[in-house]
């Protein structure tokens, strides 16, 4: 088996590629300037990393999908995740980057909403693909990044390179929104498949083997990652997932409910809730009565 390398410093990832370190928790990365160059390693990450491919030399690899990672994309990554990758050894890599540790925000507002920028939980075939005019304003953002990093320390410097570094993820979020509107037809079938295997789910009784269906269960099914997933479907109608998923667990509850003799443990079992209390509270909740006051008014 490979062995990892476990990127969890910044000077550890400079180090790979030969790369000088200029500060212990951030560093804007040019592998043009790299004088080291692995060509076939995997890693896990323990900093958060963008990098904006300048040309294709070779492939990155997270889980059993090959990032879409070609020139003029971006592709992110975030503590936790394990990725391989394989360098061209013909080939010079060109990718503009910025590494930074969790501790470089730990505090500020970028630490508290971190976990917003979802985009860095994206996987197969969910790179970022920018105009030219978006890659002018990424790179704008990494040079105002590497100027506060050159810039002697003083008690301003941590918050203006974490508000630098959140003014670049803002805009990635707006970049990926407008991705999300181009690939609309794409998107759209997305949808029409999630809808299917959502009926299917009912349909085929999934429930008494799998239980209640998931988020992942048909990001999976789609080839995405939860968090594309999620973000792609709430962009195209204004749901999320779990939102559609439970909105079908109601629509078939109802059906069961008047049309069927079951009980309402029954119904609870057949739906994939573990605990006839727990699919009473969702439906009242969501239907503003419980299933035996919904039955007796409703026939």
């Amino acid at each position: 088996m490979k062995n990892i390398i476990n990127l969890d410093t910044v000077d550890k990832y400079n180090s790979l590629f030969g790369l000088e370190t200029q500060h212990p928790l951030v560093s804007i990365v040019d592998l043009a300037k790299a004088t080291r160059q692995p060509e076939d390693f995997t890693c896990n990450y323990g900093v958060y990393a963008l990098f904006l491919k300048q040309v294709k030399c070779g492939d990155i690899r997270y889980g059993r999908q090959i990032y879409d990672y070609q020139e003029g994309t971006v592709t992110s990554f975030a503590p936790g995740q394990v990725v391989s990758a394989a360098f061209d050894p013909n080939v010079k890599p060109a990718a503009l980057g910025l590494i930074f540790h969790p501790d470089l925000i730990a505090g500020t507002s970028l630490g508290r909403e971190i976990r917003r920028y979802t985009f860095f939980s994206y996987s197969s075939s969910e790179a970022l693909h920018l105009s030219e005019e978006e890659k002018g304003i990424f790179i704008d953002c990494l040079n105002k990044i590497e100027a506060e990093i050159h810039r002697p320390v003083d008690r301003h410097s941590k918050r203006l390179i974490s508000r630098n570094i959140e003014l670049l993820l803002d805009y990635c979020m707006r970049f990926y929104e407008r991705q999300f509107i181009t690939r609309a037809k794409a998107n759209h079938d997305i949808l029409s498949r999630f809808e299917d295997l959502l009926s299917d789910y009912f349909k085929n009784e999934e429930t008494l083997k799998s239980g209640l269906p998931t988020v992942k269960y048909f990001a999976d099914k789609i080839c995405l990652s939860p968090n594309y997933f999620g973000d792609l479907i709430k962009k195209e109608t204004g749901k999320t997932p779990q939102e559609y998923i439970q909105s079908k667990i109601i629509e078939t509850a109802k059906e069961q409910i008047l049309y069927t003799d079951k009980t309402v443990s029954q119904i609870a079992f057949d739906l994939g809730f573990q605990y006839s209390q727990h699919f009473i509270r969702v439906f009242k909740k969501n239907v503003g009565k419980t299933p035996l006051e919904y039955r007796r008014e409703e026939n």
